[in-house]
């Protein structure tokens, strides 16, 4: 197969990995699927299986159980049966046993305490990267006060830093998500780094200093200046590759130079407020 096969071929296995990140709540049959992929239905699983190295039907559920996951634990106040039941399974015994199957825990046990770890290499096995569509601007950015939880060690218990800032601005109303912004301060790459090594910032913006609290929330500030700035679409595991073409393909051909300050993700919206794929997340990197 010839570069440009191998690329349109691999195009229309990210073009029917969006549609059905995009309709998790519609009938996906194996006939509507093959014909969004512009595949024949007779062949259409067995090429999903091989390129994607998982089953159309096991993606389909992975993901569905990967929005459950988010209801389960940042949305408390949902009903273990009507997560069940908006995941696609027609009871509530059906989908602990699926959920059990996949994350050695269930739904009850995870929304009490979820083990991030597994829950993370069951992800890391989808090969699905998303479409990297590049529209870059350039903006100026405004000096902005953020209180801040550092989280330092594993990526994959990234999402216990976040349940723990989440708290916070509930209790303490100094940052409330419907009125202020919520960003990502990113110092590694989580590929490349040792996972005790890796530093997140998780911050919210604020308009006065945060006093001591048991928390571990403190002040920090993001600087002003000039920043390229990168729509994200959709989920936060997908952009990856977009930041990677990023730094690769757009900032050498820009002829711009990168600022001493690091790359920074304003969260437009949040789970599990709206569906992932609506998820918009702008990515900056700060520019001399």
């Amino acid at each position: 197969m010839t570069n440009d096969a191998a690329k349109k071929y691999a195009e229309r296995f990210n073009n029917i990995c969006d549609f059905i990140y995009n309709n998790l709540d519609e009938d996906l049959s194996i006939e509507k699927l093959s014909k969004v992929a512009n595949f024949s239905k007779y062949h259409f699983h067995r090429q999903f299986s091989i390129y994607m190295g998982i089953s159309v039907f096991k993606f389909i559920q992975l993901l569905r159980l990967k929005r459950a996951s988010y209801q389960l634990v940042f949305n408390q106040d949902i009903k273990v049966i009507d997560i069940a039941l908006d995941s696609g399974f027609d009871n509530h015994e059906s989908f602990s046993r699926a959920f059990k199957k996949n994350f050695k825990q269930t739904p009850s046990q995870f929304r009490k305490k979820p083990e991030w770890k597994p829950w993370h290499e069951k992800y890391n096995l989808i090969k699905y990267k998303g479409n990297n569509i590049m529209q870059i601007k350039i903006i100026d950015f405004e000096e902005t006060k953020v209180a801040v939880l550092e989280h330092r060690g594993d990526p994959r218990l990234l999402n216990e830093s976040v349940q723990r800032f989440i708290e916070w601005r509930k209790e303490s109303s100094l940052s409330p998500v419907s009125s202020s912004n919520s960003y990502g301060i990113v110092y590694d790459d989580p590929s490349y780094t040792e996972p005790g090594k890796f530093r997140f910032d998780i911050c919210g913006s604020i308009t006065s200093d945060v006093p001591a609290n048991t928390h571990k929330i403190i002040n920090k500030t993001l600087p002003s200046g000039r920043c390229a700035v990168l729509r994200h679409t959709g989920s936060h595991d997908l952009m990856n590759s977009k930041i990677y073409d990023f730094y690769g393909k757009w900032l050498p051909e820009s002829k711009e130079e990168l600022r001493d300050v690091p790359m920074f993700f304003h969260y437009i919206n949040l789970l599990p407020e709206v569906p992932e794929s609506e998820l918009l997340t702008d990515i900056y990197l700060p520019l001399k």
